[in-house]
């Protein structure tokens, strides 16, 4: 007596199905939502915010263009990075709490 083969291919098909379902919600979606979430606060960055870059590069910004934007680093040194290079705003009080603790 052999089992139905077509039982063994339903059952393989509802474990593939059941495997992309939990590799989506579990990778693919949160880096969607992330990556959403860091294209909103490049679409609100203003001129005089101070951003570190992916690179750890902190400055204020001077000018904001389409794909790039002018960071001034120290007196009289403006430098330009792409847009997607920015990580997040700087906090100087966060790291000078952190320095003491």
């Amino acid at each position: 007596m052999q089992g139905d083969p077509m039982g063994g291919l339903i059952s393989a098909i509802v474990w593939m199905v059941l495997f992309v379902g939990i590799f989506y919600f579990l990778i693919l979606r949160p880096q969607q939502q992330q990556r959403k979430k860091h294209e909103e606060f490049l679409k609100n960055l203003k001129k005089g915010e101070k951003v570190i870059t992916t690179g750890g590069i902190i400055g204020e910004i001077k000018n904001i263009e389409e794909k790039t934007v002018s960071l001034k680093v120290c007196e009289g040194c403006i430098i330009k990075v792409l847009k997607p290079s920015i990580a997040s705003y700087y906090q100087e009080e966060a790291t000078s709490q952190e320095e003491k603790g």
